[in-house]
C-alpha cells in the first residue's frame, strides 16, 4: 500500500548510481513533488465521492491514483467504466478544487531557491503533470513559479501518465535529446513514463508513493526532500546549487 511520506532532512541520501551525468533539461511532476498538495487532492477527492454518492475513498487509495490524469484516474479510483459517471465525478472534483476545499497547497520548503538557482545554472526546466492547464497556471499564478519554466504539458495536452507523450512532447518543444534530460517525481507512473523512453529519473520520497515502488523502477537517485535533490542535481555537474 502506498503512503504519505514527509519531506525530512534527517534521513540518509540514497545514491542508486553514485555518478550521475549533467543534465541541460530538468522536467519535474508537480503535485507532491514541487508542491504539498496531496491532502487537498485526497480531500476534493472525498468531497466529490460523497457529492455522487459513491464510497469515499481513503488517504492510501487516493494517493495510488495521484499523478494520473483525473478522468483515468477517478475511473481507476471507483472502477467505473461509465463515463457519465466518471464527468459527473470530474465536474464535482474540481468544483470542490476551486471552491469548497480550503485545505494549503504551500510549495514544498526550498523549492523557490531550489528553482532560482536551476536557473541561475543555465539549466532548462519544464513540468510534466496530470493537473489540467487551468489548473497548472492557477498554481503557477499563486506561487508565481511559472516564469521559472521554459515548458510544460499537462493532462489537457498529452497522454496520462505512465505513457512518455508529455516527455516526448518536451523534448521536442525545447530541443533536447532524451541523454539530456532527467524526470523528477513522486510516483511510479513519474518513473515508468521515463524509464520507457530510456529518460534517466530522479525519485522523491516524501510525496505519495512508497519508497520501495520507486526504488523497483531504477531511479538514478532517490531523495528525501528538496535539499537532497540539490545535492543530487548538484552531483550531476551544475554549479553554484549549494
Amino acid at each position: 500500500m502506498y503512503s504519505k511520506k514527509q519531506a525530512v532532512e534527517t534521513q540518509p541520501f540514497t545514491s542508486l548510481d553514485k555518478k550521475l551525468p549533467k543534465y541541460k533539461l530538468v522536467i519535474f511532476d508537480w503535485d507532491g513533488t514541487l508542491m504539498d498538495s496531496a491532502a487537498k487532492i485526497v480531500s476534493c477527492m472525498q468531497l466529490a465521492a460523497k457529492q455522487c454518492d459513491m464510497p469515499v475513498p481513503t488517504y492510501d487509495e487516493v494517493g495510488h491514483i495521484i499523478g494520473i490524469s483525473l478522468k483515468p484516474a477517478i475511473k481507476q479510483l471507483f472502477n467505473i467504466k461509465d463515463d457519465e459517471l466518471a464527468e459527473r465525478l470530474v465536474a464535482a472534483y474540481k468544483e470542490a478544487f476551486v471552491t469548497r476545499d480550503t485545505t494549503p497547497c504551500p510549495l514544498f520548503d526550498g523549492v523557490e531557491q531550489l528553482l532560482s538557482n536551476l536557473k541561475e545554472a543555465g539549466c532548462t526546466m519544464a513540468v510534466a503533470t496530470g493537473k489540467a492547464r487551468r489548473g497548472l497556471d492557477r498554481a503557477w499564478a499563486q506561487t508565481g513559479t511559472g516564469p521559472f519554466f521554459s515548458a510544460s504539458r499537462t493532462a489537457d495536452e498529452a497522454e496520462s501518465k505512465p505513457s512518455p507523450d508529455m516527455l516526448l512532447q518536451l523534448l521536442d518543444e525545447l530541443g533536447y535529446e532524451i541523454k539530456d534530460a532527467v524526470m523528477i517525481g513522486d510516483t511510479t507512473y513519474d518513473m515508468q513514463m521515463a524509464k520507457t523512453i530510456g529518460m534517466d529519473r530522479i525519485g522523491v520520497s516524501y510525496g505519495v508513493h512508497a519508497q520501495v515502488h520507486l526504488e523497483a523502477l531504477s531511479p538514478v537517485a532517490l531523495v528525501h526532500s528538496i535539499s537532497e535533490l540539490e545535492t543530487a542535481l548538484n552531483s550531476a555537474g551544475f554549479v553554484a546549487l549549494l
